[in-house]
C-alpha cells in the first residue's frame, strides 16, 4: 500500500488521540476543584468552586485572543514574544493531504485545544496557595494576564522556539514551564496577600486549620491523577506509528509509578515525623510524584520513575512544613507540590535523559521563576493598588462565601469558626 494512503488514518488516529488528551487535562479542572474545597473551611467553599471554574473559562478565552499566538507565532529563539491576536485558519488538512513529510500529523485545532487546557492548568495551581482570604474579583483579573501574557511568554521560550529551547532546556510535559510557573505566580501572590487569621501565633506557633472535606480531597486527588494520563501522554503528541504507541505506553506506565512512589513516600514520610498518616500529606504526595515526572515521563524506567516520584514525595512533607515556618500561608500546598517538586522534576532530567544538560535545565529553572515571580509580583502590585486583594478581617471570619457570592456552599452546616 502506498504510505501517503495512509496519512488520512494517522491524521484521525493522532487528532483524536489529541482531543481525547485535552478532554483528560480539561477533567483535571475538576480535579483542582475538588481538591481545593475539600481542603479550606466549610465557609469558603463556594468561592473557590467559583474560582476553579471562572478561571478555565478565562484562560479559554485569554489563550484564544492572545496567548496562543505569543507561544506559537514569536521568532525562533528569541526572548521577546510578537504580539498579535487570534489563533491562525486551520491549513493542516490540506497540507496533510499533498503527503509532504514535513506534514502536520493531526489538527491544528487539536493542539489549540490541547494548549488551553495546560494553561488553564498552570492558573488552577494558583487559586488553592491563596485561598480563604483573597477577593474573587482580584483573582479573575490576575487569571487574565496570567493566562494571556505572563504564561505564553514563559510558554513560547521552550515550547514555541525560544531561547529555552535553542539552549537545550527540556521539559517533556512541563514540571517547569506549567506546574512551577504556576507556583510562582502563587508565591507572588501569597507574599503580597499575607497568611490567614489565626494561621500563625504571636510567640512563632503554627496553627492548624482543617480542611472541611476531606472525601471531597481524596476524590480531586484521584480525578487529577487519571487527568494526568491526558497531561503526560498527550504530551507525545501522537501515537499512530509503533514507536509513538511505544512510547505513549512508557508514558502512562511511568506517570501511573511516580505518583505511586510519591504517595507511599509521603505515607512513610508523615508516620516518621507525625507517628501519623497525615492523608493530607498522602494526597500531596501522590500530587508531588506526578508533578517530579512531568519533566521527563518518557526515558525513566519504570522502577526510576518510582524514585523519582519517591523523592517528590519526600520533598513535599518537608517543604509544607518549611513555608509554615517561613510564614507562607498556602492552605493547600500548591507551591510546595508544584514549585518546590516542580524544580526536582526539572533538574533530575539529565539523570534519565542523556541528551539532556543540567546547566540548561537550571538556567530553564532560574528564567522561568524570575519571569512569572517578578511579572506576577508588579501585576499583584497594580491589583493590590487599584481594587486591594484580600478581604476585610470581618469578611474573612464570616467567609468568603457569603460575601464574594452571596451564597454557602454548607448552608445548614456552615461553621463561622
Amino acid at each position: 500500500m502506498d504510505s501517503t494512503a495512509l496519512i488520512p488514518v494517522q491524521y484521525g488516529l493522532d487528532t483524536f488521540y489529541f482531543v481525547l488528551c485535552g478532554a483528560l487535562v480539561m477533567w483535571m479542572a475538576a480535579g483542582f476543584a475538588m481538591l481545593e474545597s475539600g481542603l479550606v473551611r466549610a465557609k469558603n467553599t463556594a468561592e473557590i468552586l467559583t474560582k476553579n471554574i471562572v478561571l478555565y473559562s478565562v484562560a479559554s478565552i485569554m489563550y484564544l485572543l492572545i496567548g496562543y499566538y505569543i507561544m506559537y507565532s514569536s521568532p525562533e529563539g528569541g526572548i521577546l514574544p510578537s504580539l498579535g491576536f487570534l489563533i491562525g485558519d486551520e491549513h493542516a488538512v490540506d497540507v496533510v493531504a499533498a503527503g509532504g513529510e514535513d506534514a502536520p500529523y493531526y489538527s491544528a485545532r487539536a493542539d489549540f485545544f490541547f494548549q488551553i487546557v495546560f494553561a488553564a492548568t498552570c492558573m488552577s495551581v494558583v487559586s488553592g496557595a491563596v485561598a480563604e482570604r483573597m477577593k474573587l474579583w482580584a483573582f479573575i483579573a490576575f487569571a487574565v494576564v496570567m493566562t494571556g501574557f505572563i504564561y505564553p511568554v514563559q510558554g513560547f521560550w521552550k515550547w514555541g522556539g525560544g531561547f529555552l529551547d535553542a539552549a537545550g532546556y527540556m521539559d517533556y510535559a512541563g514540571s517547569g514551564i506549567v506546574h512551577m510557573a504556576g507556583a510562582s505566580a502563587a508565591l507572588a501572590g501569597v507574599i503580597l496577600l499575607g497568611a490567614r487569621k489565626g494561621k500563625y501565633g504571636p510567640d512563632g506557633q503554627i496553627n492548624a486549620i482543617p480542611g472541611a472535606n476531606l472525601p471531597l480531597a481524596t476524590l480531586g486527588t484521584f480525578i487529577l491523577w487519571m487527568g494526568w494520563f491526558g497531561f503526560n501522554g498527550g504530551s507525545q503528541l501522537r501515537m499512530s506509528t509503533i514507536e509513538d504507541a511505544n512510547a505513549v505506553a512508557q508514558v502512562f506506565t511511568n506517570t501511573n509509578m511516580a505518583a505511586a512512589g510519591g504517595l507511599v513516600a509521603a505515607l512513610i514520610a508523615s508516620r516518621l515525623l507525625f507517628g501519623k498518616s497525615d492523608l493530607t500529606m498522602i494526597l500531596n504526595g501522590a500530587l508531588a510524584g506526578l508533578v517530579a515526572i512531568t519533566a521527563e515521563p518518557l526515558t525513566p524506567t519504570a522502577l526510576q520513575a518510582v524514585l523519582i516520584g519517591a523523592v517528590g514525595g519526600v520533598l513535599v512533607v518537608f517543604s509544607i512544613l518549611g513555608m509554615d515556618k517561613l510564614k507562607i500561608d498556602d492552605p493547600v500546598g500548591a507551591i510546595s507540590v508544584h514549585g518546590v517538586v516542580g524544580i526536582w522534576g526539572v533538574l533530575i532530567v539529565p539523570a534519565t535523559n542523556a541528551d539532556a544538560s543540567f546547566a540548561a535545565q537550571l538556567l530553564g529553572v532560574a528564567c522561568i521563576f524570575a519571569w512569572v515571580f517578578i511579572a506576577s509580583l508588579i501585576v499583584w502590585s497594580i491589583i493590590k493598588a487599584i481594587m486591594g486583594l484580600r478581604v476585610s478581617a470581618e469578611e474573612e471570619y464570616e467567609g468568603v462565601d457569603v460575601v464574594e457570592c452571596g451564597l454557602e456552599a454548607y448552608p445548614e452546616f456552615t461553621s463561622k469558626k
